[in-house]
């Protein structure tokens, strides 16, 4: 039996199920960094941006309902009112949902760049049912 408190899922499946439920939603240049040997807070930021403050929230709301139906909650929630910048901490991994200037302000990306960019086709595991 299950424990519901258990994530069945390892960790990378679960970066990557936020990362198909983000693309659902439409998510623009959707990136997943590996940096477990670059720092030791997390292992994983998925990184994303929506086109408006309406989508950005949208697409966090997506990720955060996705990851309930495995038992997941994240650890702390920041942004949601303002929608500029969702920042999702599950712990292992951190989801950051930007608009597209507050994306390009803070690049991330560049000031995480020695961490592996590990983005591939992402798809979700409920398309086919």
């Amino acid at each position: 039996m299950n424990d519901p408190l258990t994530p069945s899922l390892d960790i990378e499946a679960q970066v990557r199920r936020a990362a198909a439920a983000a693309l659902d939603l439409k998510a623009l240049e959707l990136r997943l960094l590996h940096l477990e040997q670059v720092t030791d807070f997390t292992d994983y930021f998925l990184i994303c941006s929506g086109a408006s403050n309406r989508q950005v929230q949208a697409i966090a709301s997506a990720v955060q309902r996705r990851l309930r139906e495995d038992g997941l909650r994240p650890l702390h929630v920041e942004g949601e009112r303002q929608a500029h910048w969702i920042l999702l901490d599950y712990g292992d991994f951190v989801v950051h949902v930007f608009d597209q200037d507050h994306r390009e302000f803070y690049a991330l990306e560049r000031l995480w760049g020695d961490a592996p960019d590990i983005t591939e086709p992402v798809t979700s595991p409920q398309a086919d049912t």
